[in-house]
């Protein structure tokens, strides 16, 4: 497929999807069958497909769904560059974030519209995401905070808001588009950082999102404490938040000790320590009944 899949037109949807896709494999149509069956469904998909020689393009298009828009010009420009390439285009009042890989649950849609709508002070809502490896074994769940200022209590650490379950309004993320440079696998969490002052963040309690986990690889992980280290000092440094600055050398410090530790062979296991925790009967449900209608798939990255 060459050119672009233009987005149909129709009348502005209420919600507009940005996926970006770089080689997503079989794990894409599980993702994307994922949102084709939310309860809401005045949404479009922006399929923003980055390069990929694996057919992810044709793959999407086999869905033959018109709410999916697929984005195509063959070259490798980079998720931050897609992303706000997928805001740019994005006609919805609001914005959803989506990995390629991951599996939305039904409700998910509706709850943050629902909430977003109910509280017009919130800028940006996420929700609570259970962790699974490809083979459909869980992990456990991602650390959860439901405000804004529980969200943002140690900005030196991170602000632990998964950037698969974002929703939010349009004009928020066209005020704080993604840095250009890139930053490399910590992308979100700049973002999150930067326009935390002037913004206000929520998540849902409820869990409505299954993100899928590959195994740990050691330099990717070096690579995200390393750029998301430089992006607070900075940040840290205009607003002269010096003792947030020794806080978060100390914490990427300890990371990083423990990031080396789970890459030996007796550690297995040490990284996805703080992913551990119950998971309710409910989530374990359905992502059983995704799972078993979106077969699992192996992580593209």
């Amino acid at each position: 497929m060459t050119g672009f899949a233009a987005t149909p037109t129709a009348p502005a949807p209420v919600i507009s999807v940005v996926l970006p896709v770089r080689n997503g494999g079989s794990a894409l149509p599980a993702a994307l069958r994922s949102l084709l069956q939310q309860t809401f469904s005045d949404f479009e998909v922006l399929l923003l497909d980055d390069g990929s020689i694996d057919g992810s393009a044709e793959r999407a298009a086999a869905l033959g769904d018109q709410r999916i828009g697929i984005h195509v010009d063959g070259v490798a420009r980079g998720l931050v560059a897609r992303l706000n390439q997928g805001v740019a285009l994005a006609r919805g009042r609001y914005i959803a974030r989506m990995d390629a890989d991951d599996l939305a649950f039904p409700e998910r849609f509706a709850r943050q519209l629902a909430y977003l709508e109910a509280h017009p002070a919130v800028d940006l809502v996420g929700c609570r995401a259970l962790v699974f490896r490809p083979d459909g074994e869980i992990i456990g769940i991602l650390p959860f905070a439901p405000d804004h200022d529980s969200l943002c209590a140690r900005p030196w650490r991170n602000i632990p808001l998964p950037h698969p379950t974002w929703m939010g309004r349009a004009d928020w993320f066209r005020r704080h588009p993604y840095r250009l440079p890139e930053v490399q696998r910590a992308e979100d969490q700049e973002l999150l950082l930067r326009a935390s002052q002037s913004s206000r963040y929520a998540c849902l309690e409820e869990v409505l999102l299954a993100y899928r986990q590959g195994g740990f690889r050691l330099g990717r992980s070096l690579l995200a404490r390393r750029s998301l280290l430089a992006a607070q000092l900075g940040l840290f440094r205009e607003r002269r938040q010096w003792r947030y600055a020794g806080q978060a050398v100390l914490a990427s410090t300890i990371k990083v000790a423990i990031d080396f530790a789970a890459a030996l062979p007796a550690c297995d296991g040490l990284f996805f320590r703080r992913m551990r925790g119950a998971v309710p009967e409910s989530a374990v449900a359905t992502l059983q009944r995704l799972l078993a209608t979106v077969p699992a798939a192996n992580s593209p990255g």
